[in-house]
């Protein structure tokens, strides 16, 4: 258990997996541990969710019990249930208070999907709940994975809820640990992630709905995505993202009906629509709801001028709905200046400017290097073409300029005066270099774009992040005429 400064309680978390006990069965297990939790001397409130708390040890084996008999999968093996302790500073919270909140986080953290019961107890200084809950769905669709860094993000859930209720929280945790958690709704999604193709689908959509101009706008934006593209045989387009040893082909055969790459195409040019469904799912993606790819949501999104929506005729249920809304948004950005220390207005505007300096930064040396690929890309087909057609050439030379040979040869010559007109439009007076160079060069700026991409796509995320928090305080603050983001659609 983690503790705060002087070592008060600042609404802590701990989160411990369970076992089937040396000497006990798994039953026997599970009640030992569960009526240390109901102790009538300690617990003086208790709520649940799917279970009685009194047979919870019975009905939690039941599950497990028909989980086993549909998959095969020995009930008492592995962790039986999970506990999350969650401590209150002393005087902050009522009991019921307390019940409450441990409620609302466990059915958070368990998405509704598993059985569990909070205990409240009140025999120590300071309140404090006990939260079981079973390893088993409900539904006995999957088991629950404890996974590295679930004690993070366990406390990150707790502390969003205390504030929300307007609690206390630690302000400077330690981190037990340098790796990169992952978010928890990537793991409760199911036993394995999306595969690549699933979230390469997902990605098409989102860009889709951007409406792009052009294919090259497209590409563009899957680009921006972290997505790699290159073209194969007969023109077939194909993607590769982080992690992806392969590149998957753009082909209704592959990725299913209405991705093949004419499908894209029609939808882009508008001689087809994007279907609703593809359409409804992308837009939850990017409003912030758990995306089909498996990526973690916007941590802050802007809160909503609910007095605005009310005059476009939304009801009084609209109304309650956004103030809750509201409400959560102020907490995650209190908890974003709080995590990143910026506790003065002046710090929270220098590091939006900088994040949002350093991401057009990016995106400029993105332009360059793409131009610099594409004045690369241009001399050396200029090259390969005028050394095929330069024997030609020469020979409809030594003819004198034959209106025969230029006739018999027409393609061939004008495919190689394209080429020169090219090295001098291109190259601008300069020295055409030699295609060993070229080649070597192109290697380097595939390079340097792959890394620009990568850091271009981490800070968007933290731009964008931090000017929604930013927008959210301005708007708490009453500040009136908020200057314009320069977020950039790409």
């Amino acid at each position: 258990m983690s503790y705060g400064k002087e070592g008060s309680y600042t609404a802590t978390t701990y989160i411990r997996p369970y076992k089937k006990s040396k000497g006990f069965t798994a039953l026997e297990t599970m009640k030992d541990r569960f009526d240390y939790g109901l102790n009538p001397e300690k617990c003086e409130l208790v709520s649940s969710y799917l279970c009685d708390p009194a047979t919870a040890h019975l009905e939690f084996m039941l599950t497990k019990s028909q989980y086993q008999a549909e998959t095969g999968r020995m009930a008492d093996s592995g962790n039986l249930f999970f506990q999350i302790r969650q401590a209150f500073p002393e005087g902050e919270v009522t009991p019921e208070e307390a019940n409450k909140i441990g409620h609302e986080t466990a059915m958070r953290w368990t998405k509704g999907k598993y059985q569990y019961f909070v205990c409240t107890h009140t025999d120590r200084g300071h309140i404090h709940n006990h939260i079981y809950y079973c390893s088993t769905a409900y539904d006995r669709s999957r088991k629950f994975h404890n996974f590295w860094g679930s004690t993070f993000a366990v406390r990150r859930l707790s502390d969003r809820v205390c504030l929300e209720h307007g609690l206390s929280i630690i302000k400077n945790p330690k981190q037990h640990s340098k790796g990169k958690y992952k978010h928890y709704g990537e793991w409760l999604g199911g036993d394995k992630l999306p595969s690549f193709q699933q979230r390469l689908k997902a990605q098409i959509d989102i860009c889709l709905v951007e409406k792009p101009p052009d294919m090259a706008a497209f590409l563009q934006a899957m680009a921006a995505a972290g997505y790699e593209y290159k073209y194969g045989r007969g023109g077939v387009l194909s993607f590769q993202t982080e992690g992806q040893k392969n590149y998957t082909r753009l082909r209704s055969s592959t990725l299913g009906d209405g991705y093949g790459q004419e499908d894209i195409q029609a939808i882009i040019e508008g001689r087809a629509p994007l279907p609703a469904g593809r359409r409804l799912s992308a837009s939850r993606s990017r409003a912030g709801q758990s995306p089909s790819d498996g990526s973690s949501p916007r941590k802050v999104n802007l809160i909503i001028d609910i007095q605005e929506r009310m005059k476009n005729g939304k009801g009084p249920a609209y109304e309650r709905w956004t103030k809750i809304y509201n409400l959560k948004q102020m907490a995650a950005a209190l908890q974003y200046l709080q995590e990143n220390n910026l506790l003065e207005y002046g710090q929270l505007e220098k590091k939006a400017n900088e994040l949002t300096d350093r991401f057009h930064a990016l995106s400029d040396k993105i332009k360059t290097v793409e131009t610099a690929m594409s004045r690369n890309a241009e001399l050396k087909a200029a090259m390969v073409d005028y050394a095929k057609t330069r024997p030609v050439f020469e020979g409809y030379k030594a003819a004198r300029y034959s209106k025969k040979y230029l006739a018999e040869h027409e393609a061939d010559i004008q495919i190689h005066r394209a080429a020169k007109e090219t090295f001098t439009r291109v190259l601008d007076g300069e020295k055409l270099p030699r295609m060993d160079s070229l080649k070597a060069e192109s290697q380097r700026l595939a390079a340097e774009k792959k890394s620009l991409y990568s850091q271009y796509r981490a800070a968007q995320k933290d731009m964008r992040e931090v000017v929604a928090v930013k927008s959210n305080i301005d708007h708490l603050l009453g500040l009136t005429g908020p200057e314009k983001n320069k977020e950039m659609t790409r």
